[in-house]
């Protein structure tokens, strides 16, 4: 696999920061530009997130000196520099498309891990075990944006990253309806509990637009291609609540599935401990080697044990149990910053690289 040159758009915030640890000794890409705000401009890398620094490992030696360049007034001298971006940007949606869509069209692909384009039709929302095949829309939407390399492909909300994975493992039973409660980390937020100290000893049932997402993205994530577009699925039927809980690191989900074929709960489990897909097959650099591991313990999955299994890139599952107004329920957990967020569109850029659309 050859060497490519990307970008980080967006460095400074803590994906952003993120996007840096995981891609600092990357086999397959390699980081020559980073872009940030206007007021971070003609910073050091280092300069720019003193004081702001959220991770618990330094600042990557070989960016610490990079000078930033402004992510809109530079589009154009960063897109020269690299094969493709990752976007973590924080601005108004509407910013955030024109944003993404400039960048493309000058033939730079953008990978982003933003949410502003994950319901554009001709956009895939990819989760590589899940759907890879949605990669094949990029054609269609460079028709539509005139580009012959440039293109968006978006990864899916933090949220779903736990239990979407854990239903689509049994999707030939027939999932038909679900219920999910979300207890999502700080750090979904862009927070440490040094800079938000109000969270700790604390829950708030209310996260602004996450249950819409998280019963409206899976929809995109198990649909199809239809001509020029990805078609949603019109089933399960999907009803969420999403809370804030006072843990840095992890999305942990309480879901509740009807089936349409019914199952034991071992054949449950065997189809999870089982589970893999295009990731998988291409052994990609950050893909699991076990995507979905089931714990037989009653207590677990355990946000501070099991959210780093697999280098933060797996998912963890447990307390299978039947269910008197529902078939089943079970509690899954993922890493919101890993899987869920820069590591999930790494993993995603990946896929993208070996199945050829960013050469």
């Amino acid at each position: 696999m050859k060497q490519y040159q990307v970008g980080i758009v967006g460095a400074t915030g803590m994906v952003g920061q993120r996007f840096s640890l995981l891609l600092e000794n990357h086999p397959w890409f390699h980081v020559v530009a980073l872009a940030a705000s206007g007021r971070n401009k003609g910073k050091t890398y280092a300069e720019a997130v003193e004081g702001r620094w959220k991770m618990t490992r330094p600042i990557p030696e070989s960016m610490k000196d990079m000078v930033l360049l402004d992510a809109t007034e530079d589009a154009e001298l960063l897109a020269s520099k690299v094969d493709f971006i990752f976007c973590a940007v924080d601005m108004k949606k509407d910013e955030i498309r024109a944003l993404e869509e400039r960048y493309a069209k000058l033939e730079c692909p953008v990978i982003s891990n933003n949410s502003a384009n994950r319901l554009t039709p001709d956009v895939p929302m990819i989760i590589p075990e899940i759907n890879a095949d949605h990669a094949k829309i990029i054609e269609a939407q460079r028709k539509r944006l005139g580009t012959k390399r440039g293109f968006i492909a978006v990864k899916s909300n933090c949220s779903i990253q736990s239990y979407v994975p854990a239903l689509s493992a049994i999707w030939d039973l027939g999932v038909e309806e679900v219920a999910v409660c979300t207890y999502q980390a700080i750090s979904g937020a862009g927070k440490t509990f040094d800079t938000w100290p109000e969270m700790i000893d604390n829950v708030i049932p209310y996260i602004g637009g996450e249950e819409e997402k998280s019963e409206v993205e899976p929809m995109k994530v198990w649909g199809h291609i239809e001509g020029d577009h990805i078609e949603p699925a019109v089933s399960p039927k999907i009803t969420a609540q999403c809370l804030r809980v006072p843990v840095a690191d992890g999305h942990m989900a309480a879901v509740f599935v009807k089936l349409k074929n019914k199952a034991s709960k071992e054949e449950i489990i065997a189809k999870w401990r089982a589970f893999s897909g295009r990731a998988q097959e291409l052994k990609l650099p950050s893909a699991p080697e076990h995507f979905l591991t089931y714990f037989e313990e009653d207590n677990r999955p355990q946000t501070k044990l099991d959210r780093d299994l697999e280098g933060g890139m797996g998912v963890s599952v447990g307390r299978l149990r039947e269910d008197s107004v529902f078939d089943y329920k079970f509690v899954s957990l993922s890493h919101n910053t890993l899987r869920g967020a820069a590591g999930g569109a790494v993993l995603m850029a990946e896929l993208l690289c070996a199945e050829g659309y960013l050469d």
